[in-house]
């Protein structure tokens, strides 16, 4: 069986805590390698490392530091298939969407090659008299990602490519469920001549997390997983004095208007709702239609095409729609929801429990699952699934429907389906979620904006990538310089106005 290793000062290196967790391929059930789980001890050698070696990473520029961008995306870029390859096999994804994984990932990457605009300061000469003013954005020092396993390598990229290109060093610290995908993309930035030490893969569990939050030389720590840790993470980092930026579970729901068109919608729902067996933080888990005739047509279109998924293993070909789940234990959570759903009302119109693939008996798979009549008081609808369960809450009205998502909890992303522009502007205009789609099912914004969400599922000022990113990850120094030139000045103690 293979043994993993840590990533530090430019090398593998092997763990010596003796504590090791399985990593499986969720495809058969199998454990295909063991992932050490480092101790403090390792943790802060990696830290101290990192801090030596973000000294001479702060003072390169930002134009040589966005050249190491450059390569590393054309090494991320040439390298696809294999990092692909990682993603499907750790994580259970298909080819085509483990692609996607990478791309996304990569076109953040992408962003940060503009690093010297995305850092520039602002100026003002003479502000008073021969008063300059002037601001800079510096580099925190040393900094921290602990990322999830339903993207191996888009939210790794997404953490250290801003972190790094703004000057940082970063230790990031991947799930240990899928730990592969990190360690060749810090080989590839190592390949596009960043520094040893200025990206540490520190792999372990709770213990490695705390010991980061605790750390006092980390200066801020970017986090992605579920509500609850992510809210432990940002109280103990905040605690602490380290800037945070936590992002966690999401409730999504889809508007379907009576003027909408029904087959565009339904097919954005199988493909929201379910792709990436529905492991995805912007899936679609809940469609809301608005009125019975809408439901009971949009109901119709739905069920012949969730009864069409292929799921399969990744390497059953590219035709398979969607994998395994990441866990058996994730497995089994899934089923007992579902089992809630029936037991509290709802009706399943297609139940996936029970889904066997020849030779993948002990696969980790979930088949589509489509509730109907469900409400705000089920389990099915409170809890995050995280799996391949559509829920549809019907809806009387418009306010009825906008209000269901205004209530929820959580408010990551959400989407109208609408032939009518004055509904879709209301709707985007007064609704309390972070992204929204307009006949646009998973409004992830492209890499020169922005990802996040309100409510419980954001804690922080600032979001992911784009300039917010940049913002996160540098801290503003302000200077007031003066140059003597005849000008007379007495004593003041007063708190005078330049001019």
């Amino acid at each position: 069986m293979e043994e993993l290793s840590h990533w530090i000062d430019g090398k593998e290196v092997k763990g010596t805590s003796g504590r090791f967790s399985d990593v499986y391929n969720p495809a058969t059930g199998e454990v295909i390698a063991r992932v050490p789980l480092a101790t403090p001890a390792e943790l802060d050698a990696a830290v101290k490392s990192a801090e030596k070696a973000q000294i001479g990473w702060a003072a390169t520029n930002p134009q040589r530091r966005a050249r190491v961008m450059m390569k590393f995306g054309q090494l991320i870029q040439d390298n696809m298939e294999q990092l692909a390859e990682l993603v499907a096999r750790e994580h259970g994804k298909t080819l085509p969407d483990a692609r996607g994984d990478v791309q996304r990932g990569l076109e953040v990457i992408e962003v940060c090659m503009g690093t010297p605009a995305l850092l520039k300061g602002e100026y003002t000469d003479n502000a008073g008299p021969g008063i300059d003013l002037y601001s800079m954005r510096q580099p925190l020092g040393v900094v921290a990602g602990i990322t999830p396993f339903n993207f191996p390598a888009m939210i790794p990229l997404w953490k250290m490519g801003p972190a790094l290109a703004s000057g940082n060093a970063m230790i990031l610290k991947p799930s240990e469920r899928v730990p592969s995908t990190s360690i060749m993309l810090a080989k590839l930035a190592q390949e596009a001549g960043l520094p040893d030490g200025v990206l540490q893969v520190v792999n372990g569990d709770k213990e490695i997390v705390d010991a980061i939050l605790d750390h006092p030389t980390v200066q801020a720590v970017g986090f992605v997983g579920s509500t609850p840790i992510a809210q432990y993470i940002y109280g103990r980092a905040a605690t602490n004095g380290k800037r945070a930026q936590c992002f966690g579970g999401a409730k999504n729901h889809m508007l379907i208007m009576p003027d909408a068109d029904l087959d565009k919608a339904a097919d954005a729902l199988v493909g929201a709702g379910f792709g990436a067996a529905g492991e995805r933080c912007m899936a679609i888990s809940v469609a809301v239609p608005v009125g019975d005739k809408t439901a009971d047509a949009l109901i119709e279109r739905l069920v012949p095409k969730i009864e069409k998924l292929k799921v399969g293993p990744y390497t059953a070909g590219e035709d398979v729609d969607y994998g395994p789940v990441i866990t058996k234990a994730a497995q089994e959570r899934i089923n007992r929801l579902i089992g809630s759903g029936v037991d509290q009302g709802a009706k399943l119109v297609v139940d996936g429990r029970g889904l066997k693939i020849q030779g993948y008996e002990n696969g980790f798979f979930c088949g589509p699952s489509l509730f109907d009549n469900v409400t705000p008081e089920m389990d099915i609808y409170k809890e995050e699934v995280f799996g391949p369960v559509l829920s549809t809450v019907r809806a009387k009205t418009y306010e009825d429907a906008l209000r269901l998502v205004m209530d929820n909890d959580y408010g990551n992303g959400t989407a109208i389906y609408t032939a009518d522009g004055d509904t879709a502007r209301d709707f985007a205009s007064r609704v309390n979620v972070g992204m929204v789609g307009i006949n646009f099912p998973i409004p992830v914004p492209l890499s020169y904006y922005t990802f996040g969400g309100w409510k419980k599922s954001a804690f922080g000022d600032l979001n992911q990538y784009g300039p917010d990113a940049f913002r996160f990850y540098t801290k503003t120094k302000t200077v007031t310089a003066r140059w003597f030139s005849g000008i007379k000045d007495g004593v003041a103690l007063n708190f005078k106005a330049m001019d």
